[in-house]
């Protein structure tokens, strides 16, 4: 995990109280991982949902006994309140991963969505305005930008909602506003774009689609590309959505409090191009790939068709920089996605 000089010195000359919502997820776990490599406190809520134990038990095998012992877990559910308090208590810094990801997710049950995704965030919003605490770092989502066509993203312009789960991410925005300004509660929304790596499960009908890809290619099973495949993302890998965490709960700029970040690298990428990347470079391990091809078909209701972010503003008040591009990311994360298959 790469850690900037500067917030490893600052975390660990003043050693805050974390709380992770979410902690078993995958982003979740590697912010776990991180704070407790720099020796912070952390107290991790998670209802195991879609996150996982084993999530939690790799982190304690990637961690010293002593640090583990920094951590405090409680399983519990962001749609209840009580849950929501017990975690807050004494928290210096909230990072809200908890919810219920997948377009295709949303639009198969909306309730559920709605319920984890709106009424959770708002409980989490009230449980850490009553605690006191300093800042809360919010998982958004580029599925914001929803139908506007423009490229890059751009933070200020956003079109219409595609999804019942883009519909809570522009939800949670506006309540994260409304308590700034209501109540001070001061937060920050971090908009990722397609973040993949370590820990990412790849099973389940609404796996992210690199460990999808790369468990069925290693499995013999077939690949499906959504449409022509030459819609297009800008995929992120996981140290960088860690960096914009830490850097968004340790920003001492006003200027940069209470606003929402584009968490990307500024790349875009057909989903042809992916799976001729992972393809190369799962074939040499194993040879039965030889010859294989995805399979195409019809185009997923709620999909955006392009995807490319304009990380200026992340880069400008939070001092945020991507460490790893795709190819850099995917060196790291296909041979775990393989180990791990």
């Amino acid at each position: 995990m790469t850690i900037y000089a500067s917030i490893k010195t600052a975390l660990q000359s003043a050693p805050r109280t974390w709380l992770i919502t979410g902690v078993a997820g995958f982003i979740g776990s590697n912010l776990l991982e991180t704070l407790l490599k720099l020796d912070q406190t952390v107290v991790g809520l998670d209802n195991f949902a879609t996150g996982h134990r084993h999530n939690l038990d790799d982190v304690q095998t990637q961690v010293t006994p002593a640090q583990w012992d920094r951590l405090t877990f409680i399983e519990g559910d962001i749609r209840n309140l009580a849950d929501c308090r017990q975690a807050c208590a004494g928290a210096d810094y909230v990072l809200h991963q908890a919810a219920l990801g997948s377009v295709p997710r949303s639009l198969d049950d909306p309730i559920t969505t709605n319920a984890t995704n709106i009424d959770g965030f708002l409980n989490m919003l009230v449980a850490a305005r009553d605690a006191g605490a300093k800042r809360v770092v919010y998982a958004a989502s580029s599925s914001t930008y929803g139908d506007h066509p423009g490229l890059p993203k751009q933070e200020d312009v956003i079109g219409k909602p595609l999804s019942p789960y883009a519909v809570t991410k522009v939800v949670n925005e506006l309540y994260a506003d409304v308590f700034a300004r209501a109540y001070g509660l001061g937060s920050i929304g971090l908009r990722y774009f397609n973040v993949f790596g370590p820990r990412q499960d790849p099973d389940g009908a609404y796996a992210a689609v690199i460990p999808k890809w790369t468990a069925a290619l290693i499995a013999g099973q077939d690949v499906f590309i959504n449409g022509d495949g030459e819609t297009s993302r800008d995929f992120c890998y996981i140290d960088n959505a860690v960096q914009a965490n830490l850097l968004a709960a340790a920003a001492t700029d006003p200027q940069a409090a209470n606003q929402v970040y584009n968490v990307a690298v500024g790349e875009r990428t057909t989903l042809n191009d992916l799976y001729t990347r992972i393809h190369r470079h799962l074939l040499p391990r194993y040879p039965h790939l030889q010859g294989a091809q995805p399979t195409y078909r019809d185009f997923r209701p709620g999909d955006v068709r392009h995807s490319l972010a304009d990380i200026t503003k992340v880069a400008t008040r939070l001092g945020y920089a991507p460490t790893h591009r795709l190819g850099e990311g995917l060196e790291i994360a296909l041979p775990w996605y393989s180990r791990h298959a």
